[in-house]
């Protein structure tokens, strides 16, 4: 499995598809559009450019500045799972701000956590790829900042 890295890019010479998508991301954080749909032709972007980057660009002061992280996660639904994945979290010095978790449909969930970073003692890749070592973690990625 590859551990993700970040890398810090100036604007400039992002490519358009890139900053298009952080377009879309805001109006969607701000709740200034009903879907992704309309975000995206809002930005006159295709949704298939939206979905992927979407994963992938964030602006800076979302991961640095604020400290404030928001992770999703796809996972099966087993029990003890929920427990399993806050305790790596607060392991890694992050502090749960909010959480939120789907009814499981068919086996699956999504969970969504909100962390403040400040406390944390490794690196985000690391915790990152820890998380996605975890058994019952189907998917995990960074969202955005937190509310």
């Amino acid at each position: 499995m590859k551990d993700d890295t970040f890398y810090l890019v100036r604007e400039d010479i992002l490519p358009e598809a890139m900053k298009k998508t952080l377009e879309v991301k805001k109006l969607i954080e701000r709740g200034k559009v009903d879907s992704v749909a309309e975000a995206v032709q809002r930005v006159d972007m295709s949704r298939s450019a939206f979905y992927k980057y979407r994963d992938a660009v964030f602006p800076f002061h979302t991961m640095v500045k604020e400290k404030l992280i928001t992770l999703f996660f796809h996972l099966e639904d087993r029990s003890g799972t929920l427990s399993q994945l806050l305790s790596v979290v607060a392991n890694a010095g992050c502090n749960v701000l909010t959480i939120h978790q789907t009814i499981p449909i068919q086996g699956r969930a999504n969970v969504t956590l909100s962390l403040n970073t400040n406390g944390m003692n490794e690196d985000i890749n690391h915790l990152m790829a820890k998380l996605k070592r975890l058994e019952f973690v189907e998917k995990v990625e960074i969202l955005g900042q937190g509310a």
